[in-house]
């Protein structure tokens, strides 16, 4: 079953991306990973925090889900 949208339009969408690549960027420690991650995980997924971890940049993730 889809996920219901959490976000009202893709310009939030991205916004909220970006402060959670600010706070993954600011984590200094395995456990400061963790907490970003635990707050973040239900509301934007598995898959586009394992990206911005890895250092994908938010407009790539905004434009996969298009194609």
């Amino acid at each position: 079953m889809p996920r219901e949208p959490v976000f009202a339009d893709p310009e939030e969408e991205r916004r909220y991306l970006e402060q959670v690549k600010g706070e993954l960027d600011a984590a200094r420690t395995k456990e400061d990973v963790v907490e970003v991650w635990r707050r973040h995980y239900l509301k934007v997924g598995h898959r586009k925090l394992g990206r911005l971890l890895l250092g994908r940049p938010v407009h790539e993730l905004l434009r996969s889900q298009g194609e």
